[in-house]
């Protein structure tokens, strides 16, 4: 076979290739899509995609179907979407989580850089720490005098291993010159319920799952973890009011499908994403929810975390974290 002859094979399949890709994407959505959260339902990542999910199956025109897949940290969730057909049908919530345990575990079973395609980014969450009230602890200064002064002894909550809450809260400790016990659950509501409960002592919990417990009562929330106050606990301060500088954890998210989905089904998730997040309501819900609306394109978005995984070996270096 010449090579003129071989050059043109290619020229028509590529443009074969082409041609089924913007017919599929005229036609796309024609059935219900499956969006998997690799979190526990009632967590802030769920509570974001069924808001978001909501906006985006009357923009599309067909269901959005949410499947809650939590577990290791949103790595089972994960795992399944980058092995999920990549014809647009499986959505997966991605964000600053997936891309931590590319370093806080040896093997997590993807690769958040290169088995998705990061349709862009949604929102932003605060992380505040919360004791119980009957702890007696009403001040970061009075939970890390009883931290120094009862080593080892009190227990922490996360959502996780390599969750944002587990790496603040030991960068929390390792700031303050503490130690605490750390317990690990399945997800951020869990965590923070077991403070509720009082089977832990403290935990750093997402601001949407621990403000109707704030709110109740049932949680006294000490600070945030984030550089400025956040709206729905304005009289909380950040931790650099509360005496503990340099010490700021974020988690986003956003919309990734797998690797392979044709560009122009791509581009369709994108613009209907970014019609949901434009819409007042959709805008409201959020941010009742205790997220800030944060869109992002899908360069801004894969840049964000990209930098997460940088972040996060510098986060594990200082708090002495090894790989799982």
């Amino acid at each position: 076979m010449t090579n003129n002859i071989r050059r043109a094979i290619l020229l028509s399949t590529a443009a074969a290739l082409c041609a089924a890709a913007a017919a599929h994407a005229e036609t796309y959505p024609s059935r219900p899509i499956k969006w998997i959260v690799p979190y526990l339902a009632g967590t802030a990542p769920d509570t974001t995609v069924r808001i978001t999910g909501d906006a985006l199956s009357k923009i599309l025109g067909q269901p959005v179907v949410i499947e809650n897949r939590g577990g290791v940290a949103g790595n089972i969730g994960a795992q399944l979407a980058a092995k999920a057909p990549a014809d647009g049908y499986t959505w997966v919530y991605s964000g600053s989580p997936m891309a931590t345990n590319m370093r806080m575990y040896r093997n997590p079973g993807f690769d958040v850089m290169k088995d998705f395609v990061h349709v862009g980014g949604i929102s932003q969450s605060d992380s505040v720490i919360v004791v119980s009230p009957d702890s007696g602890i009403t001040s970061v200064k009075q939970l890390v005098e009883r931290l120094r002064a009862n080593p080892g002894k009190l227990a922490y909550a996360s959502g996780g291993v390599g969750t944002p809450s587990h790496l603040g809260a030991e960068l929390l400790l390792s700031a303050t010159k503490s130690q605490a016990l750390h317990v690990p659950y399945k997800g951020a509501s869990e965590s923070t319920n077991a403070v509720a409960g009082k089977q832990v002592d403290f935990a750093l919990a997402l601001v949407g799952p621990a403000l109707p417990h704030i709110q109740g009562g049932k949680l006294t929330p000490l600070a945030v973890l984030s550089p400025k106050r956040n709206a729905r606990l304005e009289q909380v301060p950040t931790l650099a009011e509360a005496g503990v500088p340099n010490v700021s954890v974020v988690s986003f998210g956003g919309l990734a499908v797998p690797k392979g989905t044709p560009a122009p089904v791509v581009k369709k998730v994108q613009d209907a994403l970014a019609q949901a997040l434009a819409m007042p309501d959709v805008r409201t819900k959020l941010e009742a929810s205790g997220s800030t609306v944060h869109p992002s394109s899908p360069e801004v978005f894969a840049r964000s975390l990209k930098e997460e995984i940088g972040l996060t070996e510098k986060l594990m270096k200082a708090a002495s974290i090894e790989a799982q």
